[in-house]
């Protein structure tokens, strides 16, 4: 009872980002900030102060970078059963093993093993992988599945991702499952439990399918454009929501329905949000010269940073690292060029941004902000040292 009235709490504040586009709370020292979910216990704000002199985005820094964050969750961040933060379900577990699959490790390195292994414990009859104390399948789910992917050279895991491809497919909110094309969630994911889709988990979904080997044309993966197209702020025939033409910027936010956030009752669009939207057309492989397409890079160029989240400060900020590595990594450009015509080395500029935020003993954290659990040291070096492998050529 205990353990289910937790889930439920926890469920409850991770499902508080649906007004994650709202401007960032202020944090007030010693206490959690509202409207996100934070880590365990009271935060003190410790501001990230930007060096005067930022490091260079070397080889040899990355690789160093990579390998003292790698340090720190071996010997400072996994538990003695092989998890990582498991409070939080298995979610963690889950991105810190494929991080260090990503940093280089082999799936037979002992803390990587360590991790493998306790995931496959959360290995569920109905082909899921999540803890069952939690109310969060879909989203364990499909993080687990890219992280057993990584590990699966030699396939030993084919029997356990060909279950779980099953799973996540059957989550997703379609005529299926009893929505039709009409009901604002259809195509989307969310945790799993809670009737609502949102961008989020709609993106961990994708990106599960993609690692699995779908095809942009794949059922589920066109489905979930209906959705994507519907949480972002750009009206055309595939969005006609009451918020399509309040804030006509191109870029994207957490879920399409409910109330709006702007005085016209628009919704705000933000940068994590904003990149896996692209992502996703990426996914899709949509013509380039669509309008939904189009007004997704127009806002990418105009608001393009590695400084911060925008439109959530420092809030966020190391998922938006992430999803802003991978999509670049996606659009195969080694410069961007921005609204203003400035041409971006994005790699050099992300790689030194994470490196320069590193702390003594090897790790990231989110100093500015605890929203949506970044204060938790190894949930943000796994951010982090996923974004820095995917600056390395």
């Amino acid at each position: 009872m205990i353990k289910r009235l937790l889930s439920v709490l926890v469920v409850l504040a991770l499902c508080a980002s649906v007004y994650a586009q709202d401007a960032p709370k202020q944090e007030v020292a010693g206490k959690p900030a509202m409207g996100g979910m934070g880590g365990r216990g009271s935060f003190t704000p410790t501001p990230f102060v930007r060096p005067e002199t930022m490091p260079e985005a070397t080889p040899e820094n990355i690789d160093k970078a990579i390998a003292k964050g790698v340090e720190y969750l071996k010997t400072k961040g996994q538990g003695a059963d092989g998890s990582f933060s498991k409070f939080m379900g298995i979610g963690i577990s889950a991105f810190v093993t494929g991080a260090m699959l990503d940093a280089g490790l082999s799936p037979d390195d002992p803390a990587v093993a360590k991790g493998l292994k306790y995931l496959e414990g959360f290995v569920q009859p109905d082909g899921g992988i999540y803890n069952p104390d939690m109310m969060l399948i879909t989203y364990e789910s499909c993080i687990a599945i890219d992280t057993f992917v990584k590990a699966n050279a030699d396939g030993r895991y084919n029997n356990i991702l060909k279950r779980a491809e099953t799973f996540i497919r059957s989550t997703q909110y379609n005529e299926e499952n009893g929505y039709s094309a009409d009901n604002l969630n259809y195509g989307g994911s969310g945790y799993g439990t809670m009737g609502r889709a949102d961008l989020s988990n709609t993106g961990f979904f994708l990106d599960a399918l993609k690692s699995l080997g779908a095809k942009a044309d794949d059922p589920a993966i066109q489905k979930a454009m209906v959705f994507v197209s519907r949480c972002q702020n750009c009206e055309s025939p595939h969005n006609t929501t009451k918020f399509a033409d309040k804030n006509p910027d191109g870029g994207f936010f957490y879920v399409c329905v409910g109330d709006g956030n702007m005085e016209n009752g628009g919704m705000r669009s933000y940068g994590s949000m904003s990149y896996t939207g692209l992502k996703s057309f990426i996914y899709a492989n949509m013509d380039t010269n669509d309008v939904r397409y189009k007004a997704a890079m127009d806002w990418i160029k105009k608001y393009y940073t590695v400084q911060e989240n925008p439109m959530q400060q420092q809030a966020g900020v190391y998922y938006y690292f992430n999803t802003f590595g991978k999509t670049m990594s996606l659009l195969g450009q080694d410069s961007f060029t921005d609204a203003d015509g400035k041409a971006h080395n994005w790699r050099a500029e992300l790689a030194s941004e994470i490196i320069a935020r590193q702390q003594p003993d090897g790790s990231w954290k989110n100093g500015d902000s605890n929203r949506w659990m970044e204060n938790d040291q190894n949930l943000a070096t796994a951010y982090a040292i996923k974004a820095l492998a995917m600056t390395k050529k």
